[in-house]
């Protein structure tokens, strides 16, 4: 029995987010350029895969190809530069007390996303991982790539891990690629989204701090 106070068990969900632009502000693939020159090729590449023009797995070899030769430790600068999107911590901060686990999905990398999820306390995340041989990225991604399926694929995989039912989980995105991943869940939320992606989704969520999404799932901040 639940006592007063306390999220009932049952209604419990499982609430999957996007990193990139969704829960950060920037693109971590764009900040890398900027230290490789080229980020007006990258951020071009970028938005055209955003909107669903080109398939992200060729965006993602292209955009990574331009980062080769880039000392590995511009990957903890640029994850210092990295900024939350207002309200992110207070959605997570409202999950956890809920007692909803929380994933990330990202189609950026792991070495910026893991310690993100560790500083928000979040122990589901599928990335990309960056190939590096002698010190330097090689331009390549190492590993199979996170795609548009391989994140509906990790929700469904969270939600298993957590027991949770697929119609009692939450998917958050803004680009083409999570459209998948937002089928997949039982409500799938467009944050700041693409046409193409707000089009699709169950809600989208416009410019609002990403706690917002609280009221559409019944919880304060």
């Amino acid at each position: 029995m639940t006592s007063p106070g306390q999220p009932d068990p049952r209604q419990r969900r499982l609430v999957v987010t996007d990193v990139d632009s969704t829960l950060i502000t920037g693109e971590v693939i764009e900040m890398l350029a900027a230290h490789a020159g080229s980020l007006d090729r990258v951020a071009a590449i970028t938005d055209r895969a955003m909107r669903g023009e080109i398939d992200f797995r060729r965006s993602l070899v292209e955009r990574v190809a331009t980062l080769a030769g880039l000392p590995v430790g511009v990957l903890q600068e640029v994850g210092r530069e990295v900024e939350l999107t207002p309200g992110a911590d207070r959605l997570v901060a409202a999950l956890h007390a809920a007692g909803w686990p929380v994933g990330l999905v990202s189609g950026g990398f792991t070495e910026i996303v893991e310690p993100l999820a560790r500083r928000l306390g979040i122990r589901f995340v599928r990335a990309n991982r960056l190939e590096v041989a002698d010190g330097r990225l090689t331009g390549r991604v190492s590993g199979p790539v996170v795609d548009a399926e391989a994140k509906a694929a990790a929700l469904r995989e969270f939600a298993a891990a957590e027991d949770v039912p697929l119609d009692r989980t939450v998917a958050i995105g803004d680009g083409a690629n999570d459209l998948l991943m937002l089928r997949a869940a039982g409500l799938g939320i467009a944050y700041n989204a693409k046409p193409v992606v707000r089009a699709q989704a169950d809600v989208a969520v416009l410019g609002q701090p990403l706690d917002a999404v609280l009221e559409l799932l019944g919880l304060e901040a």
